[in-house]
């Protein structure tokens, strides 16, 4: 029992950490950026909180935007030190191309990079077939990913967006797939490289890609995240920036005024939703013997602040950790006594665990480190605990 208390415990900070994706959405607390997009869609990377939407839900082509999903795919569940092996299906792939050669083999890591900074479609295929198998077996990860992330308007038929019926997702879905996405160090790390250079084992020189993505050198603190382009889809476009702390992701769907669209939609973020410190780690909750065991932060315009409202909910002392154990068992030196429910007008935006005063308070660990084995490991855990979790934290 005290082991099992200690790996829920362990598990309790990083679930925490991970991005609440089903959360309050801004709407009409200020006017939106004006954009020459089809549909358009911005959100808080931390926080999974859209906010701005312009026809997010419209299902259209998406493009080379189709790789975000087969790199998180592939980092999750490939091994980046692999050789991936160019089949004859990946080879010469119609499109964008690294121009790879039939039974060439480069890891998965570099091969990672020439998807990502070149949008390669030899490399998307190669990859799919290497990590599922076959490129049908690797959609059906896609898809599974698309499910388990909540992606309720999007579907896949291939790696690498070529123009496919059936085929589509949403300014919205691809706002929150970013999201996801950018909480593995791997990914974020590949996303944000402007050149990288990459062994030939053909040839006495380097491939050396330089990254297709102009927001990187055209915006401050630009740091992703992929360029698309088809006839059928036009001009597609996911970036990403950091500033003070706090990081966005912009997504155009069909326009061709994508890089300063994209420099309006950020700076409309960063100027208008910063982050907002809501609670502070250890801090005393008034007439309580508790303390909470993290901090909150959340993006919120001004006139938003005096909406948020908290709700303690301490743990009952007959709560049941599996069918016939006590809570009153468990190990009282780690002292988690319950949470703190976080709403912005009515709806639940995230929640903290509140410790008793005195009792050890596990560390809050970096998002990298609760990333460890790919973020994917993560939401695996949380599918498997979140029951057990739910007795213990349940009022």
């Amino acid at each position: 029992m005290r082991m099992l208390t200690k790996v829920m415990i362990c598990l309790l900070v990083p679930l925490l950490l991970l991005p609440s994706l089903q959360v309050v959405e801004a709407r009409g607390t200020i006017p939106g950026p004006s954009t020459h997009a089809q549909s358009a869609a911005l959100i808080d990377v931390t926080s999974g909180r859209i906010l701005y939407s312009k026809d997010g839900d419209k299902e259209l082509r998406i493009a080379s935007l189709t790789k975000i999903m087969t790199a998180i795919v592939a980092i999750e569940q490939g091994k980046l030190d692999d050789k991936v092996k160019v089949t004859s299906s990946a080879f010469a792939k119609e499109g964008s191309s690294l121009y790879l050669r039939l039974g060439e083999e480069m890891t998965l890591e570099n091969m990672l990079y020439g998807l990502m900074l070149r949008s390669g479609n030899d490399a998307a295929s190669a990859i799919a077939e290497h990590v599922g198998g076959s490129e049908e077996g690797f959609v059906l990860l896609m898809n599974k990913k698309a499910e388990e992330i909540g992606l309720t308007h999007s579907h896949f038929m291939n790696p690498h967006g070529l123009d496919a019926e059936g085929h589509y997702s949403t300014a919205n879905d691809l706002a929150r797939l970013t999201a996801y996405a950018l909480h593995n160090p791997v990914f974020k790390r590949i996303v944000a490289t402007e050149n990288k250079s990459a062994p030939n084992p053909n040839e006495s020189w380097e491939y050396t890609w330089h990254n297709k993505n102009k927001m990187l050198r055209l915006y401050e603190g630009a740091d992703g995240v992929k360029t698309g382009y088809t006839k059928k889809a036009f001009r597609c476009l996911v970036s990403s920036a950091t500033r003070n702390g706090q990081q966005l992701a912009a997504v155009t769907l069909n326009d061709g005024n994508d890089w300063n669209d994209h420099a309006r939609m950020l700076d409309f973020g960063f100027e208008n939703f910063p982050l907002v410190e809501v609670a502070k780690k250890e801090q005393p909750v008034a007439n309580t013997d508790v303390v909470t065991g993290r901090g909150f932060t959340y993006p919120l315009t001004e006139s938003e602040k005096a909406s948020v409202t908290k709700k303690l909910v301490l743990t009952s002392n007959r709560n049941e950790v599996g069918s016939d154990t006590k809570a009153e068992q468990m190990d009282p030196s780690f002292g988690l006594a319950g949470r703190i429910d976080m709403q912005l007008e009515g709806q639940f935006i995230g929640s903290i665990p509140v410790y008793r005063k005195g009792s050890y308070i596990p560390p809050e660990p970096k998002t990298e480190d609760a990333a460890i084995g790919g973020i994917g490991e993560i939401s695996t855990w949380a599918a498997a605990w979140r029951e057990v979790l739910g007795h213990l934290l349940s009022p």
